[in-house]
């Protein structure tokens, strides 16, 4: 039996998938937002944007987008995004926490734009998954004026020879998904078990 005791978190990243969004700006560029809230049903990908962010107005207004997903080896690049927005002028918000505006996340980051199959927004070559996706539907919480819930459909799915086990499964040893936790990096340790639903 453990032993706990009562805390307050400032923050609750207990461990979620990186994702890099690529979405389109309003002159046809690509933008890149470096988030780690989302979760996957079926075909479907729920993402938790922060308010006032260039990801979030862009897909209100160009309904689709890449879900990129990095590797642990990539964490680097990632953080190199962390402090950049796409909004020019900065949200004096975004100014107290540091940001600066960055027009090309691509070069900034040292990363490769690969076009897409049927969406406009670029995919992120380096990343080993790349879902390409369009918008359900948007959320704004009434109980929560800080993010919008996103809803999408994954219309196309490409993902690096290396980690492909079959025309229809992910190979989960090969895999190693960058995870955020308490806004530190980390990869997979080793495999632990399986679920009785698992077909690799």
């Amino acid at each position: 039996m453990t032993s706990h005791t009562t805390i307050q978190p400032k923050i609750l990243y207990y461990g979620t998938p990186v994702v890099l969004l690529t979405t389109e700006n309003e002159d046809g560029t690509t933008n890149i937002s470096p988030i780690s809230s989302s979760w996957a049903l079926g075909n479907y990908v729920i993402l938790g944007l922060g308010f006032g962010s260039q990801g979030l107005e862009n897909l209100r207004q160009r309904p689709e987008c890449v879900i990129n997903l990095p590797d642990a080896s990539m964490w680097q690049q990632v953080e190199a995004l962390a402090p950049l927005t796409g909004r020019n002028p900065v949200p004096d918000y975004k100014k107290e926490l540091g940001f600066c505006y960055e027009a090309d996340k691509f070069q900034a980051a040292k990363l490769t734009s690969v076009d897409s199959a049927i969406v406009r927004p670029k995919r992120v070559g380096e990343c080993p998954l790349q879902l390409e996706a369009v918008v359900r539907t948007i959320r704004f919480p009434e109980y929560a004026d800080m993010f919008a819930i996103v809803e999408t459909e994954v219309r196309h799915v490409h993902a690096d020879k290396q980690i492909v086990q079959s025309a229809h499964h992910v190979n989960p040893q090969a895999w190693n998904p960058l995870i955020y936790n308490f806004r530190h990096y980390f990869g997979l340790g080793d495999q632990l078990g399986k679920t009785y639903r698992s077909e690799t």
